[in-house]
């Protein structure tokens, strides 16, 4: 009799052990059709008046975020800003007659800014300039993530970023046909010193365009291949932003008619200069590209100006960890079982589990009230959800991430039963689609909303 007993408790135990880490029930279903096997899907559901969780699957397993990363960097990075923040470039007159540009790493500001900024100079007429400084020091000079792909370093999702951000880091490569069986023209749209290798060909009716990055030749040579039967404009990542911005500094001092043949020394604001003007965005602008758009330049920015600001210091991937461990702290997170290398989620050097997302998730709606919480995210016909799960409109509000063999999705669901949860889901199959894995993810949310 012992021994059934002691049997029978040692079977209890061991399922006991199997709900806790299988805790699938109405999910399994969906699971099973989709042919993605168990053991690359996480999942973890948590109900947003407990805490508790509800559903899960492997929620404890490390995977890549992707872009869902996006909302552990930029919620903290909003919390240390402030709401009313503003990415800021200042033009400021020193005393000895010095003008300093202070850079605010703004991911918005273009070279009209810029030439509307200068145009202050002229304005005023405080007499020749004799030295213009940049003040660059609200970022380091790391200008690419760790773990990023170095040959895809076209990409123009994924630009290079720091101080010196302009234009979106991109700029135009125009290619031009000429004669039939011709080489085409190609030239950029502003002053960038490129060296293009033609290998096009003018045509009648076809235009296939394909650049590429010839690094081992020079990092600022592209490579031109393809047909052309009509002008064709690509967008292309700026390869030495800092080099970029002076290019169209010089460009905006000429079109103010201002005489200027010194260098662009860096230095530090000196203590009682003056400010003369600014050109700023707000944070509400970038929060939103951020998490509803998936911009990776602007997170990645906002990331390191936080940590600056957290630490009172330059901007660094180590500032920004520092200022995400403290609200880890503040929270009562517990993120020693995740990795973060970058703001975006780009690089596959980042770890999570779907049981640390939810819990984010919950503890975060719980410090800045859910309805504003939920409202961060994108709804269906919003942003990344744009073409996705319109049934769920207003019941549905997430971010989403993709990279190479691996589909994300995490957020909020108001479900049919008037219950609301926190959920985190991850696909990592190199032997599924996108397509399938997206549709998985469809359907786990949609029996979460008509069942949970």
């Amino acid at each position: 009799m012992k021994k059934i007993l002691l049997s029978f408790l040692t079977i209890l135990l061991i399922s006991q052990i199997a709900y806790a880490k299988e805790n699938l029930g109405l999910f399994d279903k969906s699971i099973r059709k989709s042919g993605i096997p168990k053991g690359s899907i996480s999942i973890s559901v948590r109900d947003l008046e407990t805490g508790k969780i509800v559903k899960e699957l492997n929620a404890k397993t490390q995977v890549s975020p992707a872009s869902t990363q996006k909302v552990l960097t930029v919620l903290p990075s909003l919390n240390t800003l402030g709401e009313n923040y503003q990415f800021a470039t200042r033009l400021y007159k020193a005393k000895n007659g010095d003008y300093y540009l202070v850079l605010g790493a703004d991911p918005y500001l273009t070279t009209k800014d810029l030439k509307n900024l200068l145009s202050y100079i002229k304005l005023e007429k405080w007499g020749e300039l004799k030295n213009l400084y940049i003040d660059d020091s609200i970022l380091d000079n790391k200008t690419w993530g760790e773990g990023w792909q170095w040959d895809d370093d076209l990409n123009t999702l994924m630009p290079k970023f720091g101080s010196y951000n302009i234009d979106g880091n991109l700029y135009t490569v125009v290619v031009k046909p000429t004669k039939i069986n011709y080489p085409a023209d190609i030239f950029t749209d502003v002053f960038y010193p490129t060296t293009f290798i033609n290998k096009t060909k003018t045509t009648a009716s076809s235009t296939n365009i394909k650049l590429e990055r010839e690094n081992y030749i020079s990092p600022d040579a592209l490579t031109v291949d393809g047909e052309v039967a009509e002008v064709t404009k690509v967008k292309v990542p700026v390869n030495y932003i800092k080099r970029y911005f002076i290019l169209r500094l010089d460009d905006a001092l000429r079109a103010n008619k201002i005489s200027y043949y010194g260098k662009y020394p860096t230095g530090k604001l000196p203590a009682n200069s003056t400010l003369i003007a600014q050109i700023s965005h707000p944070t509400s602008l970038a929060v939103n590209d951020a998490l509803k758009n998936s911009n990776n330049l602007v997170a990645e920015t906002i990331f390191k100006v936080a940590g600056g600001k957290y630490t009172n210091s330059t901007g660094t991937q180590a500032s920004a960890m520092a200022m995400f461990n403290n609200y880890c702290a503040n929270t009562h997170l517990d993120c020693t079982n995740i990795r973060l290398t970058d703001g975006s989620g780009v690089s596959k050097n980042n770890l999570v589990t779907a049981d640390f997302m939810s819990q984010y998730l919950y503890v975060t709606q719980n410090k800045l009230g859910y309805e504003k919480t939920k409202h961060l995210l994108a709804t269906p016909t919003e942003g990344t959800l744009k073409t996705r799960m319109f049934y769920l409109k207003d019941k549905l509000y997430a971010k989403t991430g993709t990279l190479s063999n691996i589909s994300g999705i995490t957020g909020y669901i108001d479900a049919k039963s008037g219950k609301s949860y926190a959920f985190a889901i991850y696909i990592t199959s190199g032997n599924s689609s996108e397509a399938s894995k997206k549709m998985l993810e469809e359907f786990l949310i949609r029996e979460a909303y008509n069942n949970l």
